[in-house]
C-alpha cells in the first residue's frame, strides 16, 4: 500500500466508498519550484539541491 491511508465512508447508496487521506502533508512541485528548474533545501543544516532533469524526473543531491 502507498502512503496513504485508505478510508471507508457510506455514500449516497448506502455503500461504503473508499476515500483515500494522506498520512503527511502533500505539495505540487510546480508550488515548490516556482516556474525555476532547481531549488535548494536547508535541512539540519546541510544544504540540497532539488532539480528537475531534462527527462521531467527529480534529482535530490547533496
Amino acid at each position: 500500500m502507498s502512503n496513504l491511508d485508505l478510508k471507508t465512508q457510506s455514500g449516497t447508496s448506502g455503500k461504503p466508498v473508499r476515500t483515500r487521506t494522506p498520512s503527511h502533508p502533500i505539495f505540487e512541485s510546480l508550488d515548490l519550484f516556482q516556474g525555476h528548474q532547481k531549488i535548494t533545501i536547508i535541512h539540519q543544516g546541510q544544504e540540497y539541491t532539488l532539480q528537475v532533469t531534462r527527462q521531467e524526473k527529480l534529482l535530490l543531491t547533496k
